[in-house]
């Protein structure tokens, strides 16, 4: 349609609400279908929480707010960065957003100008190329390795980089793969970043408590202050605290940068939902004791499908750090034959027959940039869950 934007051409919708929808679609129709493509908890959100928002909305705090987040919100993030990262921001340093994507494109909106890359660690969030795109950008996907854990190495990152590079982004626990940077190799490659400049760090933490088997959470900033100057720490209460449609999200970085975030933010959505941020002051300041209840939780979850993935024939699934998703390998059915007489060439292919045979939507992993695989989540009941691995273990069964 020639009245639509040429950059509109560059950029595809996302494979995961895609997703979601056509199993909501299905459903409705009648068919049995369980969805695993949706990335949120199935926890319902804390009600010290819904309290929260309830005592705003009745003490009328239903107004505009400061563009870019209450006085009282960015008190509550600072406070979180110092007590559980080691990074003091000053309220000029934070900025509050409508969802974490919303301060990631921001600051993708404020720093690039056509040429200018931005290395992205492939598997990656469906909608980081986008964004970058959409921003003027070019995304830089960098592959990983099963074989190192989905995560990027120094030597790799170091070969990445080229002199239009503005940006590295960096999400840990990952989604899709639930990879976790370790200390020592964010160490290697902040070391990396030091050598450049004219290279900054923008690092998503969404999934920052979602982590199993006593893994220690750091964030680059953290581990390395020579770069904390040219860091943007993302974070946001949507994963943890079970508030996906509050809506709020939140970053630490320079005061150049937030100004400029806050800039774009003013002239696109003005500010977040205000009974969102109030409800997100008691997220951080408030009880904190579900996290380690829901955690454990998702641990059990995620050893019973990977044990049950791993049972299935063709299907190869590592154990992840963190996150709620596995992103196991479908390389074993490349080549066979599914149930409707179609050949499964590709991870697209094998999620759409897994959806024909026996109803289960995953999301393919070449929409995250790699593949053969694809992603579970398994932020969904455990009787769930066991119904789906089963019907991946026939439907792998199944192929000649």
């Amino acid at each position: 349609m020639a009245f639509l934007a040429d950059s509109l051409a560059r950029i595809k919708p996302s494979a995961t609400i895609a997703v979601a929808d056509k199993a909501r679609a299905l459903k409705a129709a009648g068919r049995d279908v369980i969805g695993l493509g949706s990335g949120e908890p199935d926890f319902d959100t804390p009600d010290t929480i819904k309290e929260a928002a309830i005592k705003a909305i009745r003490d009328g705090k239903t107004k505009y707010t400061n563009v870019d987040g209450i006085p009282e919100l960015k008190a509550a993030i600072a406070a979180k960065f110092e007590r559980e990262n080691g990074l003091t921001y000053k309220p000029a340093e934070i900025s509050v957003g409508t969802g974490g994507k919303q301060v990631l494109y921001n600051a993708f909106v404020a720093t690039l100008n056509p040429g200018d890359e931005v290395i992205i660690p492939a598997p990656y969030w469906v909608s980081y190329p986008e964004m970058v795109l959409l921003a003027g950008g070019t995304p830089v996907s960098v592959p990983t390795t099963q074989e190192s854990g989905f995560k990027l190495t120094p030597e790799v990152l170091e070969r990445a980089i080229t002199p239009k590079t503005k940006w590295l982004l960096l999400n840990s626990p990952s989604n899709p793969s639930g990879a976790a940077y370790t200390r020592a190799e964010l160490n290697a490659l902040t070391d990396v970043v030091l050598r450049h400049p004219h290279v900054w760090v923008m690092t998503d933490d969404m999934y920052e408590h979602l982590v199993y088997d006593g893994f220690a959470f750091t964030t680059p900033a953290q581990v390395e202050p020579g770069i904390f100057d040219r860091t943007l720490t993302v974070n946001g209460v949507s994963k943890a605290y079970c508030m996906t449609g509050w809506r709020i999200g939140f970053a630490g970085g320079p005061t150049p940068l937030i100004k400029a975030m806050a800039v774009v933010q003013s002239q696109s959505t003005s500010n977040p939902n205000s009974i969102a941020q109030w409800a997100s002051v008691e997220a951080l300041n408030g009880p904190q004791d579900f996290i380690a209840a829901h955690n454990e939780v998702f641990k059990q979850r995620r050893d019973l499908v990977v044990s049950m993935l791993n049972q299935a024939k063709g299907i190869d699934c590592p154990v992840p750090e963190g996150a709620f998703y596995v992103f196991p390998s479908c390389a074993g059915t490349i080549g066979k034959t599914a149930p409707t007489g179609n050949t499964i060439a590709t991870d697209d292919d094998f999620v759409t027959e897994l959806l024909e045979a026996e109803g289960v939507a995953v999301v393919q992993g070449s929409a995250f940039g790699h593949g053969p695989n694809f992603r579970i989540s398994y932020a969904a009941s455990t009787d769930t869950l066991k119904a789906a691995c089963e019907r991946i273990q026939r439907f792998c069964a199944n192929l000649r």
